[in-house]
């Protein structure tokens, strides 16, 4: 008795002695453990996504690749592929799988030498991943058992397990399961197939060893086994999971970056609006939805309008060479995939002259890359005949034309040259092929709604690989005389008509002390016309005629005007201002010229029309316009609600349709005579712009519904030739995506109630007789008459007989039957 008793108390003691020991080691590891209330309010950094108009995915921005979907939302496939991998009995436990850990203490101890086996649960995961580090020691697995039962007393199961599926890193930038859906298979989560499911599922363990191209046999064996495993667990029947695993390992990686084609200058700029409003952390982690106005239809149009333009131009200043030289003896492709080239500009092709023959050459083109990286063993080669080269006479650096046409294939490349390609018919690329060249010089289009301010379409450059500036946005440069209809509208705001005569002649302007004589000329620098209309004036682009309206109106009002309409913040008050010598942007200049289609009320520019938060709430949107009765649940007879117009009105509507009416005659008669000819019978309005020396060609114009801005230029200004104007250069890159972008509709510009209309005299703007030629329908504001101008600004006179004073026509137009325009 005396021994059990000693035995007992000694029992006793090592009993209260290890309770002690453990007691203390669990106050120790538990003395400084995390919070594990803070998941509660966990928010894990989330990808933002930009939408098009129509809800195409342009882009997305992230630290972390994760899209966050509530654990109602995830496919019960999935789940149940992931509890077969991770934890078949999460739903049975408190934190902790006794059952497991036996049988990982067991399988160690059968197998010394192999990677010990953990037994970790879904919910030991989630203490680890969020509040602990990930480094391998016992003090670290025992804070993680003590975090795993406190989270299973605090949380419901299917919080912990939503946490878990939106946290965990499942490899190529893939974090959570929603993400790794598009990544992997380029599928939402519904989508998903059990083969797919299973793969996934076989990933957390270490994605790297289950890489879909460079572990492809292992991947494939962990995906099977965990399809064994749903079917052991009841989840899939063993005809499924045969069926699955017969099915080879097939990923279909998603690509980064934009989306959609041609559209990666519209998202960077929408990614610089938002990092400016929001910062760096609600871009890149704050799961922003934001729906842009991106047309994907128009910006396709855009940008194929724009590289089209730009490559004509630059195919008039020759040809300046081939991009590289290559050996072509051995394997030639490997040789051309080593080298970069842009990513944005298909369907050009870089290539290898491999041939050189009387009539054509053979050219190799570049290999593409196989899914794992590596190249591609199929080779390529297209012919190019001589017709497609003839363009690339020798180019000359100087603004002249260039060489004249080579003679012979062999007058323009070598055998080994590197040179670009391209269908010329992109949709049959097994048809002819042409030579081609990366244009020196750039340019930029943008598209907008001149009612809303929503911009469609944006294309800064030639290539956003080759460079991300903005010539659309960002660039600030001369719009030289595509700004003299804010002069004009000013003009017809104060008191004038479109008939009223302006001198065209010299003119000299001091410009004060130490400042030499400003005398501006036209184009043509030795014209001038003499007495002219406001419509000759614009149609004509008539400089003098401009400097000498501007200095009767006063330059504060010009400065007034070009804020009014948004093209400039400061413009300087000197004359040189009014022919377009300061510098704005080609979005500011195309918001003011939808003050003319829209009726002359004043838009906002914007690229996105709504953003949400990562549990959708509105947080902006560009229309804060309130629709009172909007949110009725049912109709009960009641009417329409109305939203209300709270565009500010900054010149008369008259003015507005005036100036419309001005600018389609420059289209019609004036310097964008290439547009008619492109998109004949189509109603359309716009103003060219050309400044000193052909350093900056414009074009702004538009349709009833569509604003469009259009410029070319070097980046670093320099002259791009003497036939470089608007008309020659910007007008027809306008012209040729407004007939693809209006598709045949020929909608006429919409006249304000009361204008008056009257045939005149073109070029007189007298009241026109009947059976009088050059006769147009003129418009006029209520209670307007056109004048019998006895005077006008810059000539005095006091009759009307030919030789003194009266306005004749040009000698080379002759009297007799009229036509009316």
């Amino acid at each position: 008795m005396s021994v059990l008793g000693w035995a007992f108390a000694a029992g006793v003691v090592a009993f209260v002695a290890g309770s002690a020991v453990a007691g203390y080691l669990l106050w120790y590891v538990s003395r400084d453990l995390p919070s594990y209330e803070s998941l509660a309010e966990y928010e894990p950094p989330v990808m933002t996504r930009i939408h098009a108009h129509d809800g195409q995915l342009i882009a997305e921005y992230g630290r972390e690749r994760r899209i966050f979907v509530p654990i109602n939302a995830v496919p019960k496939l999935v789940i149940h592929a992931f509890l077969s991998a991770e934890d078949k009995r999460f739903y049975e436990h408190g934190g902790l799988d006794f059952f497991g850990i036996a049988r990982a203490v067991i399988r160690n101890l059968q197998n010394p030498g192999r990677r010990p086996e953990g037994a970790s649960t879904i919910t030991q995961q989630v203490a680890k991943n969020f509040l602990l580090s990930s480094e391998q020691n016992y003090e670290r697995k025992l804070k993680e058992a003590i975090l795993a039962i406190r989270i299973e007393r605090a949380f419901s199961k299917d919080k912990i397990l939503e946490l878990y599926l939106n946290e965990i890193y499942l490899g190529i930038g893939s974090y959570g399961v929603a993400a790794a859906a598009l990544n992997y298979f380029n599928k939402e989560l519904e989508d998903l197939t059990p083969e797919e499911a299973a793969y996934l599922a076989a990933l957390p363990k270490a994605p790297n060893n289950y890489h879909p191209f460079r572990r492809t046999r292992e991947a494939t064996i962990r995906r099977n086994w965990v399809l064994d495993q749903m079917v052991e667990n009841g989840y899939l029947s063993r005809e499924e999971a045969e069926e699955a695993k017969a099915k080879p390992l097939q990923v279909n990686l998603r690509p980064f970056g934009a989306h959609i084609f041609a559209a990666e200058f519209f998202a960077e700029e929408v990614r610089r609006t938002l990092l400016a409003r929001f910062g760096e952390d609600k871009l890149y982690g704050g799961g922003l939805s934001v729906r842009t106005t991106l047309d994907p239809e128009l910006q396709r149009h855009a940008r194929k309008a724009l590289i089209d333009g730009l490559v004509e131009f630059d195919r008039s200043r020759g040809w300046r060479g081939p991009v590289d030289r290559i050996d072509v003896s051995g394997d030639w492709g490997a040789k051309l995939a080593e080298m970069s080239t842009p990513s944005d500009i298909d369907p050009w092709r870089l290539g290898v002259v491999l041939k050189v023959e009387s009539a054509k050459i053979i050219v190799g083109l570049r290999p593409t890359r196989e899914p794992d990286g590596s190249i591609s063993p199929k080779r390529e080669a297209v012919e190019i005949s001589f017709e497609e080269m003839k363009w690339a006479g020798k180019f000359r650096a100087t603004d002249r034309p260039k060489g004249p046409a080579p003679k012979k294939p062999s007058d323009v490349v070598e055998v080994g040259d590197v040179v670009y390609v391209s269908p010329k018919d992109p949709n049959e690329p097994t048809g002819a092929w042409s030579l081609m060249q990366i244009p020196e010089v750039g340019g930029g289009i943008v598209a907008m709604d001149p009612h809303t301010g929503r911009v469609l379409a944006v294309v800064g450059g030639f290539s956003f690989s080759i460079s991300q500036f903005d010539r659309a946005i960002q660039a600030k440069r001369q719009p030289g005389s595509s700004f003299k209809p804010l002069v004009y509208a000013a003009a017809l705001d104060n008191g004038y008509k479109p008939t009223s005569i302006v001198l065209d002649a010299p003119i000299e302007i001091d410009q004060g002390p130490g400042q030499e004589v400003w005398r501006p000329r036209n184009y043509n620098k030795e014209a001038s016309y003499g007495p002219s209309t406001l419509r000759i004036g614009i149609e004509k682009s008539r400089n003098q005629m401009t400097a000498r309206l501007a200095q009767e109106l006063g330059m504060p009002l010009i400065v007034e005007y070009s804020k009014r309409f948004g093209a400039y913040d400061d413009l300087l008050p000197v004359l040189a201002m009014s022919l377009g010598a300061g510098e704005t942007t080609l979005l500011r200049m195309a918001a003011a010229y939808s003050v003319f289609a829209n009726g002359g009320r004043q838009v906002r520019p914007t690229l996105i029309d709504r953003i949400q938060d990562r549990w959708g709430r509105t947080i902006w949107r560009h229309d804060q316009r309130e629709c009172i009765g909007c949110d009725a649940e049912e109709w009960h007879g009641q009417e329409e609600p109305e939203i209300p117009d709270d565009r500010k009105q900054i010149i008369d509507p008259y003015t507005a349709f005036q100036m419309t009416s001005m600018l389609e005659g420059v289209v019609q008669r004036g310097t964008a005579t290439n547009v008619k000819r492109i998109v004949p019978g189509t109603p359309l309005a716009g103003k060219t712009g050309t400044t000193n020396e052909s350093k900056d060609a414009w074009f702004v114009g538009y349709s009833p519904d569509l604003v469009v801005g259009v410029y070319v230029g070097y980046d670093t200004p320099k002259p791009m030739g003497k036939s470089a104007t608007g008309g020659q250069i910007a007008a027809p890159i306008f012209a040729n995506f407004m007939k693809v972008a209006l598709n045949g509709k020929k909608v006429p510009f919409r006249a304000p109630p009361g204008i008056r209309t009257v045939p005149v005299n073109r070029y007189t703007g007298i009241r026109a007789s009947p059976g009088e030629r050059d006769v147009i329908w003129e418009f006029f504001k209520p209670d307007e008459e056109p004048d019998d101008p006895n005077s006008f600004l810059g000539y005095e006179t006091s009759s009307y007989g030919e030789g003194d004073g009266r306005i004749a026509p040009p000698r080379n137009v002759s009297s007799g039957f009229g036509n009316v325009y």
